[in-house]
């Protein structure tokens, strides 16, 4: 195979320059994707200044990869050369322990993910195994379905895992990246969907992508009269709250789940989960057969991210765009690398 060429940091300070890599062969059970379009994501922007700790530099960010699989090992299945596919978070699962299994590769013991130790795709070309390689079905925009391979099975993922239905009313804490998202899922999914968030410019833009509420939640007062309603509560911030008075705010048996990754533990009060039954939780991403399904749920209901482009090139520029709070609501990458 060729030399890749892509963008990497070489240090914390997370900039981005050209750099090219000899990916050696590929592997059996592997495909190669040329990259299209690939999103950015905020675990880009902390992996790339060391934020968690373990990044290896040189570091190649990119996993909301779209692409053409231009070739496939002796052993590699489902997916064949020319055919348009998506890869996100993660790239590589060992396919015989128990959660691979039983359909939950996303939790293998040996998960291999798409920027951690190995190069992702600011690259002209990127690899995974081909249970990960999710083929785009019609109807689904390449350059705009990046966004959904992190963002959106993250958000869509809680919905089969905890079986919400379309008679439960439905809160998404913060109207972001993933919140955004969140709200077209729901809406269509046929719940009752109310929005809580600080932004009060984004109130309109909540109700056009599908909530029919919505909440301010610098009012302190608004979240008190919302107590015992909602059977299911999604945050999707990474940020500190007033987690009782969301707990509070669910019905009796309702749960509030976490994908947002909030920077200090969450305090729970056992009597409020006593009291009403209540649960709290958290997931990650998704397994590649929820992925499919909720790709063909964005064909089957026309759902897409809302997205800003940038040429591949200009990653910094992007990158900073996203670091500065300016990304409404998915910035994507077209690819001019050579």
């Amino acid at each position: 195979m060729s030399e890749i060429h892509a963008l990497a940091a070489r240090d914390t300070s997370g900039k981005l320059s050209p750099y090219s890599f000899d990916p050696g062969p590929l592997g059996d059970e592997q495909v190669e994707i040329e990259v299209r379009y690939c999103g950015i994501c905020h675990s880009d922007l902390s992996m790339a200044t060391n934020e968690w700790g373990f990044t290896a530099y040189p570091f190649v960010p990119g996993h909301e990869a779209v692409g053409r699989v231009v070739a496939t090992g002796p052993a590699a299945k489902s997916v064949r050369e020319g055919q348009t596919v998506g890869l996100g978070w993660n790239s590589g699962s060992c396919l015989h322990c128990r959660p691979c299994l039983t359909g939950d590769q996303n939790m293998c013991v040996s998960l291999e993910q798409t920027i951690i130790g190995r190069p992702g795709a600011f690259a002209t070309r990127v690899r995974c195994h081909w249970l990960w390689a999710i083929p785009l079905p019609e109807g689904v925009d390449p350059a705009k379905a990046g966004p959904l391979f992190c963002g959106g099975i993250t958000v869509f993922n809680p919905l089969v895992q905890f079986d919400v239905r379309p008679t439960h009313r439905v809160g998404v804490i913060g109207i972001g990246g993933l919140g955004h998202l969140a709200l077209q899922f729901l809406n269509k999914w046929g719940c009752h969907v109310t929005a809580f968030t600080s932004s009060a410019s984004k109130a309109e833009e909540a109700k056009k992508m599908g909530a029919a509420d919505v909440i301010d939640t610098h009012s302190g007062d608004a979240l008190k009269k919302a107590a015992r309603q909602f059977d299911f509560i999604l945050s999707t911030v990474n940020v500190n709250l007033d987690w009782g008075a969301y707990i509070s705010a669910l019905a009796p048996k309702g749960r509030l789940h976490v994908v947002g990754a909030a920077p200090e533990p969450i305090p729970v009060s056992a009597f409020s989960l006593l009291t009403a039954q209540r649960q709290v939780s958290g997931s990650p991403s998704g397994a590649p057969a929820t992925v499919a399904q909720m790709l063909d749920f964005c064909a089957r209901h026309a759902i897409a991210p809302i997205t800003e482009e940038f040429p591949m090139s200009q990653a910094n520029q992007a990158m900073e765009h996203l670091r500065a709070g300016h990304a409404r609501y998915r910035i994507v990458l077209k690819n001019d690398l050579t």
